[in-house]
């Protein structure tokens, strides 16, 4: 594929150019434009749904290429297509893995798409670690990344927080309205530069915890839904078809694993390089404190929700990376790699063994990893119950849906069952113990 020459984001641009951004998690992305907007960037992230938006992503992508790039690609071009922003003062902002993944090449097909939809001179901002672009006009300065790290963790905690109230609340609409609350504090917070330090991470955790905990909720036996999957479509109602309301309409609670943990994935697998292939070594010194660092900001979050509910708390990304190795091997590690039957072990172990596998079309190494290790799982633990579900321009949301409704049914029947046996050894104790004379039954 040859590549389109490169706009250039000026200094100039950052004064009145807005930005815009594709969404993904709507909780964390929330925090990111509150923080961008702090540092003199007017970041928009993109809400636009609908046909609309795929079929641009149609008609501007290979359709052989994954379903997450038509999808981010088509989200762009169509809110330019809208007449609601400016085009002669709007760039588009993209994220760079700079790994296996395709996900590092979404961004020449964005500028290929832009050419041929008359939109060739917006900038493309590349939003990545990896040093793959640079932009005179866009830098993140060390505050904002520190910033960015306490987003991971807030966004984490409020979306385990609000899966775990809103199937519960009396009063529906509580746990959005606690979340919307947080939202602006925290963001007025980091107007002021704060909430970033260890001392206030663990009070506003605290807090954020407890104010959870105060909402008035009365606890019914639920199937527990696990979803995980390629990052995009596991968290993009846009990516896959609204799935997180679908299953609370269908009476369960969910479970996702944070975002915090995907990217202590990708900075663990510079550690992994040197420990299997020995190249990398200060790489690898460097990774290993940066995912320190980050393991300290998850110990905040999880001693918060274990001190202060009775919530169930992700476990320590150490811990997760251990349950892998009943799985698969560390080396696989392109796409979600190891990760992705990490999430799968723990959430079975947390109770949460209903598990929907997301799976866009085109992403061979989540289908690989998704779809193929499955089997080992299985053998380790035979009362999960995993249903992959496959995401594409072709595929229809009412079989998506029925797919998922037939794993829900295997769900409540084994839920079924275990009450009554639940019922039944209870009522056996209580003969034995002479409680209940047994000719009454």
């Amino acid at each position: 594929m040859s590549r389109v020459s490169k706009v250039e984001f000026t200094k100039e641009m950052k004064k009145n150019y807005t930005i815009l951004c594709p969404d993904m998690a709507p909780i964390h992305f929330n925090l990111l434009e509150r923080v961008f907007k702090n540092n003199g960037y007017n970041l928009v992230v993109l809400k636009n749904q609908g046909t609309s938006v795929v079929e641009e992503g149609l008609k501007n992508v290979h359709n052989d290429t994954c379903y997450p790039a038509l999808l981010v690609i088509g989200q762009m071009i169509d809110a330019l297509n809208s007449g609601a922003y400016n085009i002669h003062k709007v760039a588009l902002m993209i994220t760079q893995t700079g790994g296996g993944c395709r996900a590092s090449n979404y961004i020449h097909l964005l500028r290929k798409a832009l050419i041929k939809g008359g939109y060739g001179h917006v900038p493309v901002i590349s939003l990545n670690a990896a040093g793959l672009e640079k932009n005179s006009g866009f830098k993140i300065p060390l505050k904002m990344l520190k910033q960015a790290v306490a987003i991971l963790a807030y966004g984490d905690l409020l979306m385990l927080l609000d899966n775990q109230v809103k199937p519960y609340e009396i009063h529906r609409g509580d746990s959005k309205e606690n979340v919307e609350y947080w939202l602006k504090y925290l963001g007025d917070e980091f107007s002021r530069s704060m909430g970033v330090k260890t001392s206030c991470l663990r009070m506003n955790m605290e807090k954020i915890v407890r104010s959870f905990n105060a909402i008035p909720m009365e606890k019914k036996n639920k199937v527990k839904v696990g979803i995980v999957g390629e990052i995009y479509v596991k968290f993009s109602s846009l990516g896959n078809n609204n799935l997180e309301e679908f299953l609370y309409n269908e009476d369960c609670e969910v479970m996702i694993p944070g975002l915090l943990g995907f990217i202590m994935y990708t900075v663990e697998n510079g550690v992994i390089d040197h420990q299997l292939y020995g190249k990398g070594k200060i790489k690898s010194i460097v990774m290993k404190k940066i995912n320190d660092y980050l393991g300290s900001v998850e110990g905040i979050m999880i001693d918060a929700v274990k001190k202060y509910s009775d919530f169930t708390a992700p476990s320590p990304f150490k811990h997760l990376k251990e349950l892998v190795d009943e799985v698969v091997g560390l080396g696989c590690k392109m796409g979600e790699g190891w990760l992705l039957p990490g999430e799968i072990v723990e959430l079975i172990i947390k109770g949460y063994d209903n598990i929907v596998c997301t799976q866009p079309f085109g992403c061979l190494p989540n289908q690989i990893v998704g779809k193929g290790v499955i089997p080992n799982i299985k053998k380790k633990h035979p009362e999960a119950n995993i249903v992959p579900i496959d995401y594409d321009p072709g595929a229809t949301k009412v079989n998506q849906e029925n797919r998922i409704k037939l794993m829900l049914a295997v769900a409540r029947e084994k839920m079924n069952e275990e009450y009554i046996d639940y019922i039944s050894k209870g009522i056996e104790d209580k003969i034995n113990n002479g409680n209940i004379p047994a000719n009454i039954l």
